[in-house]
């Protein structure tokens, strides 16, 4: 009779229904190109692209920081969070067996409404029993609940994946906005030297009434233009030090360099389709997963209209004496079921629902931005590359154009054809055309790095395994400055 209850039961739970809608992707209305494409692409999604730069330094940084960084670590925490939760929430779907046992000696009262019957005052009572409980999931309340609970657990893989994608964004970004201010620095150190030679020259001259003072102050004045520019870069250079290095996973400190701003390789655009975005973007299939959720969250609301039927179950044994513990006439046992149906609740269950319909169309309406704004990010990164690259052209050739007026401008000058506002003025144009040079060429390097950023791909998988095959190989803040091998010193 018993092994009949039980087999309905299980019957019963596995054809069970699934209230609620099953989750289908919906039709995304995807661009066949994006707006800005080039037909200069190449499929290195897949592959390790910063080292396209081919700066080894930049290399170790980002391993370091993917082994080190403590956003990593907190997304990995989170990850084994919502697995703790996925394995609580799925263990609703089993039966929840337990053991118990319990030993006690007491004395009942003689003189109570109920005498004791063939015992005495004072009797041991020994149990041990095993017994269990199990929700049959007829209408999929917690199925339901499992697969949000997975949903949110991949959601959360998603998310750390998207974590580790913006960080070697930042690392790599963050390091050439660094080579950038070495470059403007090194431009600003020359150009106040040479302004510093140029003031001495004026000073003798002027003590030897060749020049006006007029002269001597406009030298002057240019001189400390140029200087004031240098703490502002040093500054800037420690700032950005301290940055990356929060970004290793250290504490602030210096960063060691590699190649030149204009010594690194210019990396290649990667090939893909707009809807390739919607299976390499972290992002997005993560806004998926929470949409999957939202979904699952709708049939669980819904169950609770319906009966809640669980079994509970009980076998042991129970003697007042030990050594007859164990023996026939011990023996218990029970068996019971339950049905709980809501009649009356107020609008608590059609709240809940209304609830999860509303989060699961704010979810949808999410992943469809999401995907929208991917779209325009690829597109603003194409263009920005593009144009940036005509831009660095442009300027590349006002440099030179303005180098030429430079020395000609002096050489007029010092042949008494002009004044020497003339020398200054185009003194003040190539400096500022040199460092505006500078600032566009670490942009353009950088609009690289944004590109495979918003396109994604395969290497944030590369990446990730890096995260843990890093950690063991690479050495700690204690032991070595950030991104800093034992055999380099910081420039």
């Amino acid at each position: 009779m018993r092994r009949t209850f039980v087999a309905l039961a299980a019957a019963l739970a596995l054809s069970g229904c699934l209230l609620g809608p099953n989750y289908s992707r919906q039709p995304v209305d995807t661009p066949a190109t994006y707006r800005f494409a080039t037909a200069e692409v190449a499929d290195t999604a897949n592959t390790e692209w910063w080292k396209q730069f081919q700066d080894p330094v930049l290399d170790d940084l980002i391993s370091t920081a993917l082994a080190n960084n403590k956003d990593v670590k907190i997304a990995a925490a989170r990850v084994d969070q919502f697995m703790g939760q996925f394995v609580t929430t799925r263990s609703a779907l089993f039966p929840q067996i337990s053991a118990g046992a319990s030993a006690a000696r007491q004395r009942a009262s003689q003189a109570g409404p109920q005498p004791l019957q063939g015992f005495g005052p004072v009797y041991n009572d020994f149990q041990v029993s095993v017994s269990a409980a199990w929700e049959l999931d007829l209408f999929g309340r917690n199925r339901r609940l499992t697969e949000a609970a997975r949903a949110n657990l991949l959601s959360s893989e998603e998310g750390r994946r998207a974590t580790i994608l913006a960080l070697v964004a930042s690392v790599a970004s963050s390091y050439l906005n660094l080579r950038s201010f070495d470059k403007q620095l090194e431009i600003a150190k020359a150009t106040t030297q040479s302004r510093a030679e140029s003031v001495h020259v004026f000073t003798l001259r002027f003590e030897g009434g060749e020049v006006s003072q007029m002269e001597l102050a406009q030298s002057q004045s240019e001189y400390e233009a140029s200087l004031a520019t240098i703490p502002q870069l040093e500054t800037q250079i420690a700032q950005q030090e301290d940055a990356l290095s929060v970004l290793l996973g250290a504490n602030p400190g210096p960063i060691v360099r590699g190649r030149t701003l204009g010594e690194l390789s210019t990396p290649v655009i990667p090939a893909g389709l707009p809807s390739d975005l919607l299976e390499r973007r972290p992002d997005l299939l993560q806004a998926e997963q929470d949409l999957v959720a939202a979904n699952a969250l709708i049939g669980a609301a819904r169950a609770l209209y319906f009966p809640q039927i669980s079994l509970t179950g009980l076998f042991g044994t129970a003697s007042g004496q030990f050594s007859s513990l164990f023996t026939g006439p011990s023996r218990v046992w029970s068996f019971a079921g339950q049905i709980t149906q809501p009649i009356f609740t107020a609008g608590n269950i059609s709240g809940q629902v209304q609830s999860a319909e509303a989060q699961q169309q704010a979810a949808l309406l999410t992943y469809q931005k999401s995907i929208q704004v991917a779209f325009q990010e690829v597109d603003d990164a194409l263009i920005a590359s593009q144009k940036l690259h005509e831009q660095l052209e442009v300027q590349g050739r006002q440099v030179t154009a303005l180098s030429t007026y430079s020395r000609l401008a002096r050489a007029r000058y010092e042949g008494g054809y002009t004044s020497y506002i003339e020398v200054l003025d185009a003194e003040r144009s190539l400096f500022n055309a040199q460092l505006s040079q500078t600032q566009t060429q670490a942009a353009a390097l950088v609009s690289f790095v944004t590109l495979y950023k918003v396109m994604g791909g395969g290497w944030v998988v590369a990446a990730d395994k890096m995260t843990t095959q890093q950690q063991s190989a690479t050495p700690s803040a204690d032991s070595a400055k950030p991104g800093q091998p034992a055999s380099q010193t910081v420039q």
